[in-house]
């Protein structure tokens, strides 16, 4: 089984930028590619990044393409997601899940079935 613990979410300003961190634990954590998501008020889940198992993969949503980046490092069991330029339509829940393949290479939440609790980001205006 796989445990995900999401931290680093806070409050920031338009063009900011922060670092989000999803510890995992759990045996399988390195075979395992990992996503992280985002849903804001009143809004469906939405797709914001993947990464497979080596790091050798990654795809992001259009919204966020050339601010964000996902990276892991498997010898700490942690992926992470580097925000730049942040702006308030950014702001949501964002949520990181484990798959229970290697390599995810679509934007749906199909393959993953660890989540971890969420953590809150806020870009103020």
């Amino acid at each position: 089984q796989v445990q995900l613990v999401e931290s680093g979410g806070g409050l920031v300003q338009a063009g900011g930028s922060l670092r989000l961190s999803c510890a995992a634990s759990g045996r399988t954590f390195s075979a395992n590619a990992m996503g992280w998501f985002r849903q804001a008020p009143g809004k469906e889940r939405e797709f914001v990044a993947t990464i497979s198992y080596s790091g050798g993969y990654t795809y992001y949503a259009d919204s966020v393409k050339g601010r964000f980046t996902i990276s892991r490092d498997n010898a700490k069991n942690t992926v992470y997601l580097q925000m730049s330029n942040l702006k308030p339509e950014d702001t949501a829940v964002y949520f990181c899940a484990a798959a229970l393949f290697p390599v995810l290479t679509g934007a749906g939440v199909e393959g993953y079935k660890y989540w971890g609790q969420g953590t809150q980001v806020t870009v103020s205006s």
